[in-house]
């Protein structure tokens, strides 16, 4: 079924999950807006929408399907004939269309959740991606909870649904549970134990409740998953999905990983920007390749390391991710090397002696102001150095 089995598939729910975060609803141009977007940067499945749970979801996965041409539009179902066909009609006019049904795997979801039993829960598992299947030849299933179910239950979920229809299983972490060695085991056991596992493709779809969906999501395409279900700036449910950039970047600094993906990695600080913005969502300014400070040295050590070689404190070229410069940031644990570097910059190319002197003074100043700027070098120069060089 996959034709490079070195490729990971990007299948992006930044308009579905990452939308379920308060206050970041988008209206439906919007979305179509972060939709092409998204198929510029290479994305492979574009989750567009959950049809039946508004009317606003339903038009929104319409207008994407019209809107976009070259990735998959995907529109998530419960296990019930009612959602799918309301998903398979909000995807009437898809190019390339996939309906994602499921349902919970966990004996948590399967009792307390559905009230039902194992043996149920699988004969509704098979009957959703069956008649999914008499609408769209795509179809994706997922078994919800995934992370704390039973392994051997889990499999014989897996096997069924594949022999019922379905090219993709997305076996999620729904609460974000596992240690990367638990999920990546799970996978494994899975493409090691049920016998059609190569008739479909296997997704990891990660939750940061413990700030381990990416490294979760690493350890799922280590262990033979090769799609990764993720958003822009990680955003999602509760504490987020993972990070789309982060898995990307991932993949592209460890290349002995030996895993690609189609992403032109150069939109993604664009697109990071655009998200934030659309959704009135900010970036923790220490977030992964895409946060202000990503690229920014204020170390003394760091900027003189840096500078004397980018490679000696940055593993990602910030041009690769569409980022603009590294920056040195002045502060009072700034050396003489990041002091003499934005000096150059101005234009104020000083010998040692004065270098030293305007040292002193901008340590002074540091020590009394949060953040140097031009303006304060160019007037430390002119009111220090003017005064005791004359």
């Amino acid at each position: 079924m996959l034709h490079d089995p070195n490729r990971v598939h990007i299948f992006d729910t930044t308009l579905r999950d990452g939308e379920q975060v308060p206050g970041c609803q988008l209206s439906t141009p919007q979305k179509v807006e972060i939709a092409k977007s998204l198929e510029l940067l290479g994305v492979d499945v574009i989750e567009a929408g959950f049809p039946v749970s508004s009317p606003g979801d339903f038009n929104s996965v319409i207008e994407l399907s019209k809107a976009v041409n070259d990735p998959i539009i995907c529109a998530l179902t419960r296990a019930n004939k009612n959602d799918i066909d309301v998903a398979a009609d909000a995807l009437r006019y898809a190019k390339r269309p996939r309906i994602h049904t499921g349902i919970g795997a966990s004996d948590m979801h399967i009792k307390t959740k559905f009230n039902s039993t194992r043996e149920e829960i699988l004969e509704r598992a098979v009957e959703a991606v069956k008649y999914a299947k008499k609408y769209v030849e795509d179809v994706e299933f997922y078994a919800e909870d995934a992370g704390r179910a039973d392994i051997e239950y889990l499999a014989k979920m897996v096997e069924a649904v594949i022999a019922a229809g379905a090219t993709v299983v997305n076996i999620p972490d729904t609460n974000g549970y596992c240690l990367p060695d638990q999920y990546g085991s799970k996978i494994l056991f899975l493409k090691e134990n049920v016998k059609n596992i190569d008739q479909a493709i296997i997704s990891c779809h990660c939750h940061n409740d413990l700030g381990l969906a990416t490294a979760n999501s690493i350890a799922g395409l280590q262990n033979g998953a090769r799609q990764v279900e993720c958003t822009i700036n990680g955003i999602g449910e509760r504490a987020g999905n993972t990070s789309m950039e982060e898995v990307v970047m991932i993949l592209k600094t460890h290349k002995t990983l030996g895993l690609h993906t189609n992403i032109n990695t150069q939109g993604i600080y664009e697109i990071s920007h655009q998200v934030r913005n659309l959704m009135n969502m900010p970036v923790q300014p220490n977030k992964a390749i895409v946060g202000a400070n990503a690229f920014a040295h204020s170390s003394g050590i760091h900027q003189d390391g840096f500078l004397k070689n980018r490679e000696n404190y940055e593993i990602i070229k910030p041009s690769d991710v569409g980022f603009p410069d590294a920056t040195i940031v002045l502060t009072a644990r700034s050396g003489r090397h990041a002091l003499k570097h934005h000096l150059d910059r101005l234009g104020h190319h000083l010998d040692k002696d004065n270098l030293a002197i305007a040292y002193t003074a901008f340590l002074d100043l540091a020590d009394s102001k949060q953040g140097i700027n031009d303006d304060d070098l160019n007037q430390l120069v002119a009111l220090h150095l003017a005064t005791k060089l004359s």
